[in-house]
């Protein structure tokens, strides 16, 4: 029983065997035949529930999935969560409001979000929990002066804020794809450590590499910026598409953000990097009202049809609220830090279950709007609530969130049901 990640495309077969997926050794990787699936269906969803099946370690748990969505749905709606919440991160760049096409915010936050996907993978740490884990000091947020050390994703998100701050145009394809302009030595020196940590950021030369060939994508074949990749997909679709063809059009043009793995013979897709890039642009883009247009998506972005996005954080919640199930012999695993192999069959039963799971959620949170009579939502709030805020998107979001806050509580989430919180799975991957 073999898994292997996939090879990229020829014309980037060179570049990307720079990039080590294992941070140890290069190895040469099988492809498997690449299926064709009606619009409308996406593939990490189909490929999952065949994974899942297949490998058969990980279980979802009906009773968990029931109680769990309840308190989910709940949750969401005493918080107002929304695509809208997106844009109160503090460390988040927003675009300005109103929107327009041509106001320099619009570039300029297409290609942070580009830039912060494009590395949005691999912050564990082996000092979790302590005061020397890999960590960036900056502002708590754009609006704020007071300084503190940022762990985790929000460590890439500051340290990406402060280089901008500095003067370092790191945003910009143009200049990170340039070894003359941006060499590798200030690469390193936009994500310097804080003084308190004794960890560097984790796979620092495969970030660089990515950075390299994005940019380079970009520069050479969408007028040097994602604004530009975006004007192709609304060009392509006649302003018709949806959240799911831009996720394909993204996995088709950047070897880097196509996560998949060959298991038995077949193509498995997790796609997480993609589809995070897509779901974070549509947040942050996401207009005041849900009656107005989405100016990406203007015929409907139709971002139900996207999944959740397989990380190392979610899945650990999922269990926690009794919606995965582990037998004993991967929990022994996780309590005892061993790293799951990049492509194993317990990585991918953890990443495949993860993302079926998080479906069953959403179809059961739709069950209950149906018998509430959908009546729970009403006026300038219908239409976000019939189609955004029952995605797999939001509750990803909301559960990576849920997540973070749990860190801080000895006995996790309180509310619902749950297990004792076991440790992360622990890979080191480009993929997430």
């Amino acid at each position: 029983m073999t898994v292997t990640i996939l090879s990229p495309s020829p014309e980037h077969q060179d570049r990307q065997e720079s990039l080590e997926l294992n941070g140890a050794s290069k190895k040469r990787i099988a492809s498997a035949p690449r299926e064709a699936f009606p619009d409308g269906v996406n593939p990490v969803l189909e490929t999952s529930k065949w994974a899942l099946e297949e490998i058969d370690i990980v279980g979802i748990n009906e009773s968990g999935v029931a109680s769990a969505a309840e308190y989910i749905h709940a949750q969401m709606q005493r918080e107002s969560y929304t695509p809208r919440t997106w844009r109160t991160h503090p460390l988040h760049l927003c675009p300005a409001e109103p929107f327009s096409w041509t106001h320099p915010s619009t570039r300029a936050c297409l290609d942070w979000i580009f830039l912060i996907s494009s590395l949005n993978f691999s912050f564990w740490s082996e000092l979790e929990g302590q005061r020397g884990r890999y960590g960036v000091e900056w502002r708590e947020g754009w609006d704020s002066e007071r300084r503190v050390v940022h762990t985790g994703y929000w460590s890439l998100v500051a340290a990406v804020d402060r280089a901008l701050e500095e003067g370092i145009p790191i945003t910009d394809p143009a200049f990170y794809a340039s070894e003359s302009r941006c060499p590798d030595t200030l690469i390193q020196h936009v994500f310097r450590r804080a003084p308190q940590s004794v960890e560097s950021i984790p796979l620092l030369r495969e970030r660089i590499a990515i950075l390299r060939e994005n940019g380079a994508i970009l520069c050479e074949r969408f007028g040097g910026s994602f604004y530009g990749f975006v004007e192709a997909f609304r060009g392509r679709y006649a302003d018709r598409g949806t959240a799911l063809q831009l996720v394909k059009m993204v996995t088709d043009a950047f070897p880097s953000f196509r996560d998949e793995v060959s298991y038995q013979g077949r193509r498995v897709c997790l796609w997480k990097r993609a589809q995070i890039l897509v779901a974070e642009t549509w947040a942050g883009f996401y207009p005041l009202s849900a009656n107005e247009p989405h100016p990406l998506f203007p015929s409907g972005a139709a971002i139900h049809e996207l999944t959740m996005f397989a990380d190392y954080r979610v899945p650990q919640i999922l269990h926690h609220l009794r919606i995965l199930s582990y037998p004993p012999s991967l929990v022994k695993l996780l309590r005892s830090h061993t790293p799951l192999a990049p492509g194993s069959a317990e990585e991918l039963s953890i990443r495949s279950a993860s993302i079926v799971a998080v479906e069953r959620v959403r179809q059961v949170i739709l069950d209950l709007v149906s018998r509430a009579g959908g009546d729970e939502m009403s006026g300038d709030r219908a239409g976000d609530f019939r189609e955004d805020s029952v995605s797999s998107v939001l509750i990803d979001f909301y559960l990576w969130d849920l997540a973070k806050r749990a860190e801080g509580f000895a006995n996790g989430v309180d509310g619902v049901d749950t297990v004792p919180m076991l440790p992360i799975h622990r890979t080191r991957s480009i993929w997430y």
